[in-house]
């Protein structure tokens, strides 16, 4: 594990704990890191009619991006009931989708499945043939 893994994997823990997850239970952190160095982290946030409820990943993103970041280089996420990590959850289809509108195909995601060990993959292993702004043009 790299410096940066590390780094990145110790802030997605520090942002589970701050979770809102009454209904589920299940707190998931995220860190996001700029090409520039910079760290966003996100937690998910339930809410009691569902549908409006967002996952750690987007909020990383939503926050990097409404700061004016375009340019990211990996994500590190972590969760687990009642704020304990117990295995790995990759990203679900629709954080996967925001990830393909902002980074490339080799964008490095670290999917946590202790507090010590990861699982590492590209956006491309875990979503091929994203639908992207250039199927827009055919």
């Amino acid at each position: 594990m790299s410096f940066e893994e590390k780094k990145l994997c110790a802030a997605a823990m520090k942002a589970m704990d701050k979770a809102y997850s009454p209904y589920s239970g299940f707190n998931v952190g995220a860190a996001l890191a700029t090409a520039s160095g910079k760290v966003y982290t996100g937690c998910n946030i339930e809410n009691a009619s569902y549908t409006p409820t967002i996952c750690a990943e987007r909020t990383a993103f939503f926050k990097a991006v409404s700061d004016g970041e375009r340019d990211f280089s990996m994500i590190a996420i972590c969760g687990g009931k009642d704020g304990v990590i117990s295995k790995a959850f990759p990203p679900c289809g629709v954080c996967r989708q925001v990830m393909a509108e902002f980074c490339s195909p080799s964008f490095v995601i670290l999917v946590m499945s202790s507090k010590n060990s990861f699982d590492k993959y590209t956006l491309s292993e875990l979503l091929p043939e994203a639908f992207t702004s250039q199927n827009l043009n055919k």
